[in-house]
This record gives C-alpha cells, structure tokens and sequence, in this order.
C-alpha cells in the first residue's frame, strides 16, 4: 500500500499520524514488510503515476505532514487553510495540491529566521548530486510556464555553463525553496523509516526501470539516453502485446544508451541504487527484464507493436556491484515475458522473482509456476500487484468460468466474490516462498473500485485511499493469526 492511499486530512495520504498508525497497525498484526510504490514525485501531467516522475531521487512534497510542520515550528496554527472535505476513498490531486501548496509556501517563507539552517545546509551538500540539478529544473519548468524541456531556449536546453549560472543567480529563491521542501521530506521520511524499524517492520520500495523524459535526470544527462541532436527521443520504452495489453505498452519514457552506461561504469544507475538504499531496507526493480533486453519502439508509433527487443548492460552493471555492495536486498518484478537469459541473471544473483496468484488459475494449472505447489522457497508471492485487480474485482469482472472453475477445485471448496481474498491470501501464506505481500484491498475485501492502477490507461489512477474506519484490533489479530498457523509471524524487536 502506497503512503498516498493513507487517511489524512489533506486529501492524500501522508507521512504524519496516518502512518505512524498503520505502522502500529501492522505490528500488532504480527507483520515484517511494509512495501510502497517509488517516493518521487509524480507528473500531473502523466496521470500522477509515481512511475512517471520528474526525478530518480526526489521526493513527493504533497507527502509532507502539515502536523509535523506545526509540530516543529515551520508553520504556525494560523498557516494552516480552512479543513476540506476531502473524499475519504479516494485521492484529487489537484485538490491535495491546492490545499498544501500554501502550507509549505508558509513553511518556507518562515524559514529563514530558524536557527537549524546547518542541517538544511548539510542536506545540500550530501545531496547535491541531484538536488542541484531537480531544484533548478523544477525552478525552469515553473519559469518557462511548465514547457517541455526540450523546446526552451537552446542554450538552457542544452545545459552551457553561462545560461545555467544565470539561471541560478536569477531564480535563486525558488531554487533554494524546492531543496528546501527537499529537505522538509527527507526529514519527515527519516523519522517514518525509524519508526517503521524500530517496531519491527522493514520497508519495501519499488525503482521503476525507465525515467520520464520530462525529468531532471534525461536533462542533466542526455549522454545515458537514445536522444536526437535536439534532444528530443529517438525511441520510446514499453512491451510487446501480453497478458496487460493486446497492442502493448508504450510507456513513452525515453530508453537509456547501454553503452554509454557501460563507460561510464553505471554511475548514475549505482548513485540511484545507493540512494534508495539509503531509503528502504529492500527494493523491487521494476521490470527487471529490461536491463537484459528491452523493448524500443521507435518515436512516433502510436502503439507498441512495432517495437524490437535490444541488448542491455545489466550483467556487467550487476557484477560491478557485486565489486561495491556484499549483498543486495533486492527482487526482480518479472513478471511476463521472461526469456532464459533473464531467468539466468536472476538465477546468477540469487535474488527472489515473483509469483503472482492471479495468473495461476488458466490453462495447464498443474505445470502454472504460479501455482502455490510449484513454487519455490526464493521468491516473493503476492495475491496481485499494483497493475492487477483486485482479487475480488479479478473475480467479479475477469476471471472466466474455467478459472474459477479450476480455483474452487484447486482450493477445495465453493470460492465466490465474498471469499476469494481470504482464500488467496491463505493460499499466499501456506506457500513454500520465502516472502508473501498482500496488496491492503485484498487485505480488506475490495473490489474493482479500489484498483490501483489498470496499465495503458493514462487517467484515473493511483486514486485509491483506505478509510481510517478499516483500520480495525479485529483485523490486525485476524492478521495475525494467520501469520502464526503459516510460520510467518513476526519477531518483536
């Protein structure tokens, strides 16, 4: 469950009293992980998918508590606008954002009188690698009224020392606000991080594979990525035709220069690594495929059909690592078209894949790896993910008369819409795998309503909130009761 879909009272989840709940909430339901999706801000532009955001490394600042803001001085009670009535189900964005984008306007300006501006100051230069290049961009962005960076003025485009040192010097405050909600973030992320470890429950999050082109990243390093001599993508990322999508998924991020990483030695790649390492006690590396081979679709298609499958870097890029890190707490989303070679670099590394209950229900039921029989003890089961339904809502809306069928044969008895979360959760924990994640709404019951997001639909999703309401004693001991008859209860710290 992302830190989005939380109770608040700003409209979208955040990282105040409502995670600090849910944090309590899944100690005393007896739970280890706490997995979110990426922590980056994401686009509005590109359906405020935080898959699709304007930086590898900075946070979503619409994530800040107003109530740890009072709590430690930056605003005062009279900073805060009058309450709204938010959805309590759902996420507006743009309602969210107008509600906070005064409070932390408040908090900056009252910034400066503070006495603590050593450890702002210290945040900047431990971070500058990216901090420099997102608060500048950003300040660009909001200068040149939110237009593509690959059609400003061509001296700025293309990043020439004289025109980025005026730009500083002329947009020097709002520069310096963005590292500060920066540094407001990091902060209140900090302290969650802490609290969530303290009491026993590690936090898991995702590294999308490609970046948006409309991000700090492909501007302040256009070498790592297939541009044009404008600077503009020669090649746009997605997949071929699967179980998602008949056409495809052409996700419309830029695709990176391998070779270029290469000589490099995947600078940017390992500072990205590193500093989500710093974030979370483990990751998922979104379609892990990608950096064995890649699906590129030339710029311009308007599907992903025509695409072509090309060569990546990831096995020296990982062996390096090898060289930096003497583990690496990782897992690979590999989930749908899975060549040998990949199979062979996940098998190398030793890291868990993913087995995915939903799938495991269609033809050739016994021979499915997603059967729970056929799983192995390293890998990582799940009811569904993010891109999936609900399990209700699978049943409810997709699954086919033979899937549900061979599900009530498999699970020995009747399953119906009323039961199927309980049934494939319970299937989930009885599995051999090492690690089982169950998304909250099949935790709750829900159906299609409360899905995630639905890949290759550019609007309507990530919206999905749990009322506080849900958050119930009877829940977290039923949670827990099953993690102690499956051998999956937590060791209190």
């Amino acid at each position: 469950m992302h830190i989005t879909s939380l109770p608040s009272n700003t409209g979208i989840g955040n990282l105040g009293p409502g995670a600090r709940r849910f944090i309590d909430f899944l100690a005393d339901a007896g739970q280890s992980y706490w997995q979110i999706l990426p922590l980056t801000p994401p686009s509005p532009g590109e359906g405020n998918s935080p898959y699709s955001s304007s930086s590898a490394f900075a946070g979503n600042t619409l994530l800040i508590s107003p109530e740890h803001l009072l709590r430690d001085g930056y605003i005062s009670p009279g900073d805060m606008p009058p309450a709204r009535d938010f959805p309590s189900d759902r996420v507006d964005f743009g309602s969210a954002m107008d509600f906070m984008q005064p409070i932390l306007d408040c908090a900056y300006a009252n910034f400066e009188p503070r006495q603590d501006r050593a450890a702002f100051d210290q945040f900047c230069r431990e971070e500058c690698y990216w901090l420099d290049d997102f608060a500048l961009f950003r300040a660009l962005k909001s200068h040149f009224k939110n237009a593509s960076w690959g059609d400003w003025p061509p001296d700025i485009r293309d990043r020439q020392r004289p025109a980025l040192e005026s730009c500083s010097t002329e947009l020097s405050s709002e520069v310096e606000k963005e590292k500060f909600l920066q540094f407001l973030f990091y902060s209140q992320w900090r302290e969650i991080k802490k609290y969530s470890n303290d009491r026993g429950i590690e936090i898991i999050s995702d590294i999308p594979i490609y970046m948006s082109y409309q991000s700090a990243d492909v501007w302040a390093h256009p070498e790592i990525f297939k541009l044009d001599n404008d600077k503009k993508p020669r090649f746009l990322a997605g997949v071929p035709p699967d179980y998602f999508s008949k056409t495809g998924q052409l996700w419309g991020n830029p695709v990176y220069d391998w070779k270029k990483l290469d000589e490099t030695h995947f600078d940017w790649w390992n500072r990205r690594l590193d500093h989500n390492l710093k974030l979370c006690d483990m990751l998922r590396i979104d379609h892990f495929r990608g950096l064995v081979a890649y699906w590129e679709v030339p710029a311009g298609e308007t599907t992903a059909v025509n695409g072509r499958w090309v060569p990546a870097s990831g096995e020296r890029w990982f062996a390096e690592l090898r060289q930096r890190h003497s583990s690496l707490p990782i897992y690979a989303e590999d989930l749908g078209i899975i060549t040998p070679d990949v199979k062979e670099l996940i098998s190398q590394l030793g890291i868990p894949g993913m087995k995915v209950l939903l799938f495991a229900f269609g033809d050739s039921l016994p021979h499915n790896l997603y059967a729970p029989h056929n799983h192995v003890k390293n890998c990582i089961v799940c009811t569904g993910t993010h891109d999936n339904n609900t399990a209700r809502g699978w049943f409810e809306e997709e699954a086919g008369a033979a899937e549900k069928e061979s599900l009530s044969r498999y699970a020995g008895q009747a399953v119906t819409a009323e039961n199927v979360s309980k049934i494939l959760i319970r299937m989930a924990l009885m599995s051999v795998a090492d690690t089982a994640l169950i998304p909250m709404q099949d935790v709750l019951g829900l159906g299609a309503r409360s899905r995630m997001n639905i890949p290759s639909t550019p609007t309507g999703n990530w919206g999905w909130r749990m009322r506080s309401s849900e958050l119930t004693s009877d829940l977290a001991n039923e949670l827990r009761s099953l993690a102690q008859i499956y051998g999956r209860l937590a060791v209190s710290p």
